[in-house]
Protein backbone atom coordinates (compact mmCIF):
# COMPACT_ATOMS: atom_id res chain seq x y z
CA UNK A 1 0.00 0.00 0.00
CA UNK A 2 1.39 3.37 -0.98
CA UNK A 3 0.71 6.86 0.32
CA UNK A 4 -1.57 7.51 -2.64
CA UNK A 5 -3.84 4.66 -1.48
CA UNK A 6 -4.43 6.14 1.98
CA UNK A 7 -7.13 8.71 1.12
CA UNK A 8 -9.35 5.92 -0.29
CA UNK A 9 -8.57 3.74 2.74
CA UNK A 10 -9.47 6.63 5.04
CA UNK A 11 -12.79 7.17 3.26
CA UNK A 12 -13.51 3.45 3.53
CA UNK A 13 -12.74 3.53 7.25
CA UNK A 14 -15.06 6.53 7.68
CA UNK A 15 -17.86 4.79 5.79
CA UNK A 16 -17.34 1.62 7.83
CA UNK A 17 -17.50 3.63 11.04
CA UNK A 18 -20.80 5.19 9.93
CA UNK A 19 -22.28 1.76 9.16
CA UNK A 20 -21.12 0.36 12.51
CA UNK A 21 -22.64 3.35 14.32
CA UNK A 22 -25.97 2.83 12.58
CA UNK A 23 -25.92 -0.89 13.36
CA UNK A 24 -25.08 -0.15 17.00
CA UNK A 25 -27.93 2.33 17.21
CA UNK A 26 -30.39 -0.20 15.76
CA UNK A 27 -29.20 -2.81 18.25
CA UNK A 28 -29.67 -0.62 21.30
CA UNK A 29 -33.13 0.40 20.07
CA UNK A 30 -33.95 -3.33 19.86
CA UNK A 31 -32.54 -4.01 23.33
CA UNK A 32 -29.59 -6.03 22.02
CA UNK A 33 -27.03 -4.60 24.42
CA UNK A 34 -24.16 -7.01 23.70
CA UNK A 35 -24.47 -6.44 19.95
CA UNK A 36 -24.70 -2.68 20.52
CA UNK A 37 -21.50 -2.81 22.58
CA UNK A 38 -19.72 -4.79 19.87
CA UNK A 39 -20.74 -2.46 17.07
CA UNK A 40 -19.81 0.64 19.04
CA UNK A 41 -16.43 -0.76 20.04
CA UNK A 42 -15.94 -1.71 16.39
CA UNK A 43 -16.73 1.88 15.37
CA UNK A 44 -14.16 3.09 17.92
CA UNK A 45 -11.53 0.72 16.56
CA UNK A 46 -12.20 1.66 12.94
CA UNK A 47 -12.18 5.37 13.82
CA UNK A 48 -8.88 4.88 15.66
CA UNK A 49 -7.40 3.21 12.57
CA UNK A 50 -8.71 6.10 10.48
CA UNK A 51 -7.08 8.66 12.76
CA UNK A 52 -3.71 6.89 12.65
CA UNK A 53 -3.86 6.54 8.85
CA UNK A 54 -5.03 10.13 8.38
CA UNK A 55 -2.25 11.54 10.54
CA UNK A 56 0.37 9.36 8.83
CA UNK A 57 -0.81 10.48 5.39
CA UNK A 58 -0.83 14.18 6.20
CA UNK A 59 2.48 13.97 8.03
CA UNK A 60 4.05 12.74 4.80
CA UNK A 61 1.99 14.59 2.18
CA UNK A 62 0.92 17.78 3.93
CA UNK A 63 -2.34 19.42 3.01
CA UNK A 64 -4.14 18.75 -0.25
CA UNK A 65 -5.46 21.84 -2.01
CA UNK A 66 -8.96 22.14 -3.36
CA UNK A 67 -8.76 23.68 -6.83
CA UNK A 68 -12.49 23.97 -7.51
CA UNK A 69 -13.96 27.36 -8.39
CA UNK A 70 -17.40 28.88 -8.47
CA UNK A 71 -20.30 27.82 -6.27
CA UNK A 72 -18.65 24.55 -5.19
CA UNK A 73 -15.74 26.30 -3.48
CA UNK A 74 -17.74 27.81 -0.55
CA UNK A 75 -19.83 24.62 -0.33
CA UNK A 76 -16.67 22.51 -0.06
CA UNK A 77 -15.09 24.76 2.56
CA UNK A 78 -18.29 24.90 4.63
CA UNK A 79 -18.34 21.09 4.59
CA UNK A 80 -14.62 20.87 5.38
CA UNK A 81 -14.74 23.40 8.24
CA UNK A 82 -17.79 21.84 9.90
CA UNK A 83 -16.24 18.38 9.49
CA UNK A 84 -12.89 19.47 10.93
CA UNK A 85 -14.30 21.34 13.92
CA UNK A 86 -16.65 18.51 14.83
CA UNK A 87 -13.88 15.92 14.31
CA UNK A 88 -11.93 17.66 17.07
CA UNK A 89 -14.99 17.99 19.32
CA UNK A 90 -16.09 14.38 18.88
CA UNK A 91 -12.95 12.72 20.26
CA UNK A 92 -13.49 13.69 23.91
CA UNK A 93 -17.23 13.05 23.55
CA UNK A 94 -16.55 9.51 22.31
CA UNK A 95 -14.10 8.88 25.12
CA UNK A 96 -16.50 10.21 27.76
CA UNK A 97 -19.37 8.15 26.34
CA UNK A 98 -17.22 5.01 26.44
CA UNK A 99 -16.05 5.63 30.00
CA UNK A 100 -19.60 6.14 31.22
CA UNK A 101 -20.71 2.89 29.58
CA UNK A 102 -17.73 0.98 31.00
CA UNK A 103 -18.54 2.26 34.49
CA UNK A 104 -22.19 1.26 34.04
CA UNK A 105 -23.33 4.87 34.50
CA UNK A 106 -26.00 4.22 31.93
CA UNK A 107 -28.27 7.22 32.51
CA UNK A 108 -25.30 9.55 31.96
CA UNK A 109 -24.10 7.39 29.06
CA UNK A 110 -27.48 7.71 27.33
CA UNK A 111 -27.60 11.46 27.93
CA UNK A 112 -24.22 12.11 26.31
CA UNK A 113 -24.68 9.43 23.62
CA UNK A 114 -27.66 11.43 22.33
CA UNK A 115 -25.08 14.05 21.29
CA UNK A 116 -22.17 11.77 20.52
CA UNK A 117 -23.93 9.52 18.02
CA UNK A 118 -25.26 12.16 15.60
CA UNK A 119 -22.04 14.20 15.74
CA UNK A 120 -19.86 11.12 15.21
CA UNK A 121 -22.11 9.99 12.36
CA UNK A 122 -21.90 13.47 10.79
CA UNK A 123 -18.10 13.43 11.01
CA UNK A 124 -17.92 9.96 9.46
CA UNK A 125 -20.26 10.76 6.58
CA UNK A 126 -18.80 14.18 5.85
CA UNK A 127 -15.33 12.61 5.87
CA UNK A 128 -16.42 10.49 2.91
CA UNK A 129 -17.97 13.57 1.24
CA UNK A 130 -14.76 15.58 1.70
CA UNK A 131 -12.73 12.71 0.23
CA UNK A 132 -15.01 12.36 -2.78
CA UNK A 133 -15.10 16.11 -3.42
CA UNK A 134 -11.34 16.44 -3.11
CA UNK A 135 -10.27 13.35 -5.06
CA UNK A 136 -13.09 12.34 -7.41
CA UNK A 137 -15.45 15.22 -8.10
CA UNK A 138 -15.47 16.96 -11.48
CA UNK A 139 -15.20 20.27 -9.62
CA UNK A 140 -11.67 19.72 -8.35
CA UNK A 141 -9.79 19.58 -11.63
Amino acid sequence: MSLSDLPALNATLNATSALLLLAGYQCIRAGRIAAHTGFMLGACGVSGLFLASYLYYHLHVGSVRFAGTGWIRPVYFALLISHTVLAVVIVPLILRTLVLAARQRLAEHRAIARWTLPLWLYVSVTGVAVYWTLYHSPWNR
